[in-house]
Order: C-alpha cells, then sequence, then structure tokens
C-alpha cells in the first residue's frame, strides 16, 4: 500500500503532475485534432520535465535526485548561483573573502579615479580583538610628491634596478589572458613599474607593450630548459639580456600552494604555450614541486649567482613561502659559508592567490605573509646580511595600508597580484580554474578575453598604482614620515583584548646585528639556527 501511495508523496508529487499531465494533453490532441496548436507547448513542456524526472529515478550518481525527481534540480541550481546571491544580496561591505567588498570597491574607485571616500566612520570594530591602526604624528608632514622607489642591487650586482616600492605580483601568461597580460604591461610602462613573469616564462604579449619586467624562474625552468626539463644556462642568457628584463627572480615556492608544483595537461598545451615554455605539444606541461638544478642550501646560493652571472649582473634573488624556520637558516648559513648572497628575497605568503591548489595547501600550509617577512627580516639582521638584500612582500597587498603595515614588519617593497587584477575588471568571481573568467582577466577563452580592451585597462593598472601611492604618501606624512623605508614597527599597534594593546615593537621583536652567529637566546630562532646546515635541507639532530 506504501509503494502504491509513494507517487502522491511530496517527494514523488512534482514528476506525478508532470507524467498526468503529458497524458492528459496528448489524449486531448488525440481526442480533437483542432487543439493540437493550443497544447503543443504545454505538453512538450511537461513531457520533458517527465522524461527528466524519471531519468532522475533511473540514475545512480545523485541520491537526492532519485528521492526528489525534478525538484531536486531546484536545489542544483540555488547551489549553483549561490555565491553570486551572496556577493551581491547579502554581503556586508566588510565580509566577502578573500578580498572584502570594501576592499574590492576602493580598488574599482581607485583604477577608475573616482570618489574612494568613505561617509560617516569606520564600520569596523576598533576594540574587537586585532584590530590594527597606524599611530600619527602631532607634527605630520607635507605630502611626499616623489614615487617612491627602492634601489634593489647588492655589492655584486652589475645592474641594479630603481624599483617601485609597489610592482604587480607574479602572474604567469597562460593563467591570464594575452589582452590582461598587455594591459598589465602597458600600465607598468607608462607608471614606471615592475611587472612579474610568473614561472610561465617571457610571452610576446609582456614584450609588446616594453614595460619592466621581472623573470621568475620556477621548477619547470620556462623559457630556459633542455628537451627534458633541466635548466639551460645558453637559453637562459639569450633570454635574460633583454633589456626589458630587470631582475630575475627564482622561485623556491608559492604562498598559495608551497611545495605542490603543477601540471597543464596535454590538451591545453596550445601552440602557443609550447613555444614559448618551450615545452612539446601533446605532453602534460609539468612544474615539478621540487628543483633539479639544485639539491642544497649551497648549491642554490651557487645557481642564484649563475643567474646573476648570466643575466649580465642584474639582481638575482629569490621567492619563497617560509615553511621549515630551519630551512630558510639553512640558506643563511650558505650564504655566510659561500659569501653568495642574493639581491633580494620575495616573501610570498600563504594567503596569495593561485588560479587553483587543493584545500588544504590553500589553507593550511605555509606561514602568513606577516609573520614570513618579518622572519626573514630578522634572520638577514641576525647575519649582518640586511643591508645589502632587500626584501619584498606579496600576499593580499591591496591598499596602502597594507603596504605600510608590511614595511613596518620588514619589506622593502611590497607586489600586488589580485589588486591588479581587480584594477583590470575582476569582480571576484572565483572562477579562476574553470577558464570561465567572466571579465575575460583569467582565461584562455579568446572569446572571453576580448572583453577585456587593453587601452582602458591600462588606463586603470596606472591610476590603482598612482592613487594607492598617494594614499601611502597621504599616510606616511600623517605619522611624520618622508618616506615608506622610514616606517618602523613602532608606528603600528594591535589590539591583543578588549583592553589591552601592544605595538609591533613588542609584537614583533628584532634581532641584534650578527645575533645569530654570535648565539641567540631568542626562543624564534635558537633552535631552528642549531638545526640548519649550509650542506643540506634537512635538519640537524640536536
Amino acid at each position: 500500500m506504501q509503494t502504491v501511495m509513494l507517487p502522491f508523496t511530496p517527494r514523488f508529487i512534482v514528476l506525478t503532475i508532470c507524467s498526468v499531465a503529458t497524458l492528459f494533453l496528448v489524449g486531448m490532441g488525440i481526442w480533437d485534432h483542432r487543439l493540437i496548436h493550443l497544447i503543443v507547448i504545454p505538453a512538450t513542456v511537461f513531457g520533458c520535465l517527465a522524461a527528466l524526472g524519471f531519468h532522475d529515478l533511473l540514475q545512480k550518481d545523485h541520491a537526492v535526485l532519485r528521492n526528489y525527481p525534478i525538484s531536486a534540480h531546484i536545489r542544483f541550481l540555488l547551489e549553483e548561483i549561490r555565491p553570486e546571491m551572496r556577493q551581491y544580496f547579502f554581503e556586508s561591505e566588510k565580509d566577502g573573502m578573500p578580498f572584502s567588498r570594501d576592499t574590492r570597491a576602493v580598488v574599482y574607485q581607485r583604477a577608475k579615479m573616482v570618489l574612494d571616500k568613505r561617509p560617516f566612520g569606520t564600520q569596523k570594530n576598533v576594540y574587537e580583538e586585532g584590530y590594527e591602526w597606524m599611530n600619527h604624528s602631532v607634527a605630520p608632514k607635507p605630502h611626499a610628491a616623489e614615487q617612491f622607489r627602492i634601489t634593489i642591487g647588492g655589492p655584486d650586482c652589475l645592474r641594479p634596478y630603481s624599483a617601485s616600492v609597489l610592482n604587480i605580483s607574479a602572474m604567469s601568461f597562460g593563467a591570464l589572458s594575452p589582452n590582461a597580460i598587455r594591459a598589465l604591461n602597458a600600465g607598468a610602462k607608462k607608471g614606471n613599474f615592475a611587472h612579474d613573469t610568473g614561472e610561465g616564462g617571457v610571452s610576446p604579449y609582456h614584450e609588446q607593450e616594453g614595460g619592466d619586467l621581472i623573470w621568475e624562474i620556477g621548477s619547470g625552468y620556462f623559457g630556459c630548459r633542455t628537451g627534458d626539463g633541466n635548466f639551460d644556462p645558453d637559453k637562459f642568457a639569450a633570454r635574460a639580456a633583454l633589456d626589458q628584463i630587470k631582475m630575475v627572480e627564482l622561485k623556491v615556492s608559492q604562498g598559495a600552494k608551497p611545495g605542490h608544483g603543477g601540471v597543464l595537461p596535454a590538451a591545453k598545451v596550445s601552440e602557443e604555450i609550447s613555444r614559448i615554455r618551450g615545452v612539446a605539444m601533446g605532453e602534460d606541461c609539468i612544474s615539478p614541486p621540487y628543483h633539479k638544478a639544485f639539491s642544497t642550501p649551497v648549491e642554490m646560493m651557487q645557481f642564484i649567482d649563475t643567474m646573476r652571472r648570466l643575466s649580465g649582473g642584474k639582481p638575482a634573488g629569490f621567492k619563497l613561502c617560509i615553511g621549515h624556520p630551519w630551512e630558510f637558516l639553512a640558506i643563511c648559513k650558505a650564504m655566510l659559508q659561500t659569501g653568495i648572497y642574493p639581491d633580494f628575497i620575495v616573501v610570498d605568503g600563504k594567503e596569495g592567490g593561485t588560479g587553483a591548489a587543493p584545500l588544504e595547501f590553500m589553507d593550511h600550509l605555509g606561514m602568513p605573509m606577516r609573520e614570513g617577512v618579518n622572519f626573514v627580516h630578522n634572520a638577514l639582521i641576525g647575519i649582518g646580511a640586511r643591508d645589502r638584500i632587500k626584501i619584498g612582500a606579496s600576499g593580499k597587498i591591496a591598499t596602502a595600508f597594507d603596504i605600510a603595515r608590511a614595511m613596518a614588519l620588514g619589506a622593502d617593497w611590497c607586489n600586488s597580484a589580485r589588486g591588479f587584477m581587480f584594477a583590470l575588471g575582476c569582480i571576484q568571481s572565483l572562477s579562476c580554474h574553470t577558464d570561465r573568467c567572466p571579465t575575460g582577466v583569467a582565461t584562455q577563452d579568446p572569446t572571453r578575453a576580448r572583453a577585456l580592451a587593453i587601452p582602458q585597462k591600462t588606463d586603470r593598472v596606472l591610476n590603482f598604482h598612482e592613487a594607492t601611492l598617494h594614499a601611502l604618501a597621504e599616510l606616511i606624512a600623517a605619522a611624520g614620515l618622508e618616506h615608506p623605508q622610514q616606517i618602523r614597527a613602532m608606528h603600528f599597534s594591535h589590539r591583543s583584548s578588549d583592553n589591552d594593546v601592544m605595538s609591533f615593537t613588542q609584537l614583533y621583536p628584532e634581532l641584534r646585528p650578527n645575533e645569530l652567529i654570535h648565539g641567540t637566546d631568542d626562543r624564534r630562532f635558537r633552535d631552528a639556527w642549531a638545526m640548519a646546515q649550509a650542506a643540506s635541507f634537512q635538519p640537524l639532530d640536536v
């Protein structure tokens, strides 16, 4: 009896109605042919729905469809549009991840050079644990008119580079569309700031506009590799001679997925990507999680020295997300042992972006940018090398406050990826990995990429850079400073509880010069320094 009544239960009633309606309309058409033109559309609609319902009953992939034929599709539809509904209708100004609506809005406004001010006071809870602020001065300085720059290049560098304190972070052609790469580089050219190529190599779209480039070399050695995927010094030297390339950067790891590597399936290796990256068509394009060119800290320093020599003396450095503390300290010991020092180190935070990564890597692997930058800053002070090595910071940099805070923790300059993507028109649809980017930024679909108009987006990239540095100039002037390099930890405060405030100098104490060499009792470094060895990334058993 229970089985007989199933068609009339709420679970199956939609299928029952559609089936009965279909039979009734077909029966009416057979009984009176004059009604066919009136019933053909509703009969087709109900018939298709009934067919869908019976398909739902028979399929075995989705249990909810077997129990709720037809009606369960509403659940899938709502799930599909949930991100858009939340973003456009339910998300507050301070909600939204990875970037809040308010942060995205200020980037859009600055990129378009429209009013970026806010009315009626802050919407942040300034008494909430974790709230941070920059301390101002009762004797503020006039706003600096210069475009803030720093010189990157140590004593061993023959061709130092004058860099802006805000540059475009690593994003490869392949991850971004040709139009996006061209607009970013054209904006960098107009604004006299640098554009990191990402590990995908220097593409024609990077070269077309003539903007300064930082050539990133990843574990796949794209653009400078042999047929079997090893580093090719001759190809590297030939490519690094390009005047547009101002610095060369070894990518050790990436914040959003450190130690993971990547694979571009053979089906996506187009003739163009094959030519640019130097990989074979019809084969998977693999970026291993490790480098073949070196396996120890000493060999890594020697490889960086080789990169600097082959590039004609341009600044050479490396990028990494800090993981095991003893591994970076092993690199520091290798610097001391070999006398080879990089010209710069870019510290990528685990909050950095990527086209796609496993959830566990994205959420729970690697050190956040602030702790990473401060760790590297102190380690270099501890070995007496801070003055000769510049530090870049990348990881969720979008506003002038983000830049100032990173500099207070030890950075000399900042890189932004998603900030410049917003300037291009990115709407944080979170579809970077699907090749269906709605704004033509993160796609290789030419019909989607054409939506990104290069001249207009070039101006917005330039505007975002200029407006952000203008806001930075206002911030540091209010603090009584004249240049971002004067920012120190003492200029920032952090609320650690409802009624307790700590200075960044308390939260991030600084080592004394050469303290690691002479011996330290600082618990952040003492044990890790003892475990580190220049001959291996493996820790000593102490």
